[in-house]
């Protein structure tokens, strides 16, 4: 609360010209006294006191209720102490214009100085940091923190303090579960009396007050922003205020940076599934739309194997970064392929690849889809611009389809999105009969395309691990 000086009022030659000519004008004579009593103005009329004359009446002079001197004198001196209590009113309705035009005028610089040094920050603890440090600037304190909800455990995680870390569920006990009917958390709010509140709960630590602003944006609470002191510390209405418009700050700041934090997750997660996956059918996985699951699962899918035949002989004579330079090509070129009639790459093994249509995205016609990249695939190679990859590289192809286990296999280290079955044995197996430039399908893919594409049945062949033969049949291209 401001204050005034009566020993100042007077002194101002303005007001003591007033004083000194309404005293003239009611014709007496007065003693003008600070609160304790100490004398400032004595007859200023320079006349004699006569023995008759009443110095003995006081009146209180007060502003806004507070005494702050008195006046001595007869009856007449009231309107002496009336006229002392509009002058000191008046000072303090200055003091308190000249105050919020301070503060107004901190704000202003405030977020000047914020928002010119944001754009450079995208860590959250950088930005937690700058905030912390602003504050600091305006508000007393032994340590502060800036700490986030964490969305997994539901607890507050600090990522910026200064001084002795400080969490406010160490030291009171929230109303229910809901984190944010926590201290601070919910609402801005000042404790000067730690110990005497109701919620305060026994801690290795110590503090005597504490004043604490929520980081809240449009889209819900993220945290809350705190300071604390160990020594009594009365913070005021102007340090809530003054944080409040920080955690307002501090809660865009810190959704963006989590915005871009995310964005680039979601954008390395889709360059490594790009490799594998067609970058529809990744987008949709990170939307989490359409019926997309890689959670192990039966699935109708279609299973292709494709192999360069003779590829250890063919590459004898080749150093070994000319046989990496030219099956990354190759792959290349065959993965665009496959993307380009929706499949999906599960694997490459040694020089071989293994597709999939159908998984993780259900196609309407997997059969007909796989062998139409089966085909562009041998073509493809006709068409490579590396002549030693024309005339060397002859890939035979073995396509087969029915319900596998489909998903994320493996151990919690490492995963997989892999598919298990006896379509995937048979499609191995048709593959390694292949000759190069063959392509070998099961019973189930010919009477899927046979309307579609022209077959030579071949007849049965047994499959390892499985009673029953199967019928192959070759495709005529």
């Amino acid at each position: 609360m401001a204050s005034v000086s009566l020993k100042k009022i007077i002194s101002k030659p303005k007001a003591l010209g007033v004083i000194s000519q309404l005293i003239d004008a009611i014709d007496t004579t007065v003693q003008i006294e600070d609160i304790h009593g100490k004398l400032l103005l004595d007859n200023p009329r320079k006349i004699p006191v006569l023995g008759g004359c009443n110095l003995a009446n006081k009146y209180p002079v007060e502003a806004r209720g507070q005494v702050i001197g008195w006046v001595k004198g007869d009856q007449k001196a009231i309107a002496i102490k009336e006229l002392l209590n509009y002058l000191a009113n008046q000072e303090l309705e200055k003091k308190d214009l000249g105050s919020a035009i301070l503060d107004q005028y901190r704000e202003i610089n405030l977020l000047y100085r914020v928002s010119e040094r944001i754009p450079s920050c995208l860590e959250l603890s950088a930005i937690a940091q700058l905030f912390l440090d602003e504050a600091r600037r305006l508000i007393p304190g032994d340590c502060g923190s800036v700490l986030l909800i964490n969305s997994e455990t539901e607890q507050l995680d600090i990522i910026s303090a200064f001084g002795k870390q400080y969490n406010p569920t160490e030291f009171f006990q929230l109303s229910n579960s809901n984190i944010e009917n926590g201290l601070g958390i919910g609402k801005a709010e000042i404790v000067n009396q730690v110990q005497d509140d109701p919620r305060f709960i026994a801690s290795v630590k110590s503090i005597n007050s504490l004043v604490c602003a929520p980081l809240k944006t449009q889209k819900g609470l993220l945290g809350v922003i705190n300071f604390c002191s160990e020594k009594p510390v009365n913070y005021t209405a102007q340090d809530l205020k003054f944080l409040t418009i920080l955690g307002a700050q501090a809660a865009g700041a810190i959704e963006n940076a989590l915005l871009h934090r995310n964005k680039l997750q979601e954008e390395r997660i889709k360059s490594r599934l790009e490799r594998y996956i067609p970058s529809q059918l990744v987008q949709a996985i990170i939307d989490a739309k359409g019926n997309i699951s890689l959670t192990p699962a039966k699935k109708p899918i279609t299973i292709l194997f494709s192999d360069i035949r003779n590829f250890t002989t063919r590459c004898e004579e080749l150093e070994a970064h000319k046989i990496v330079e030219y099956l990354n090509e190759y792959f290349t070129s065959m993965v665009d392929v496959i993307f380009s009639h929706e499949g999906t790459v599960n694997k490459f093994v040694g020089d071989m690849i293994v597709a999939m249509f159908g998984a993780p995205s259900k196609l309407k016609d997997n059969q007909g889809q796989a062998i139409a990249a089966a085909i562009a695939m041998q073509h493809q190679l006709k068409t490579m611009p590396t002549p030693w990859i024309r005339e060397n590289f002859l890939t035979g192809i073995g396509i087969s389809s029915g319900e596998v286990v489909v998903g994320n296999i493996g151990s919690p280290q490492h995963m997989d999105y892999t598919a298990i079955g006896d379509e995937v044995n048979i499609a191995a197996r048709l593959q390694a009969m292949a000759n190069g430039g063959q392509i070998l399908v099961s019973g189930s893919v010919y009477e899927a395309t046979k309307h579609q594409y022209s077959y030579r049945e071949l007849g049965q062949v047994s499959i390892k691990g499985k009673r029953q033969t199967v019928d192959v049949f070759e495709l005529i291209n």
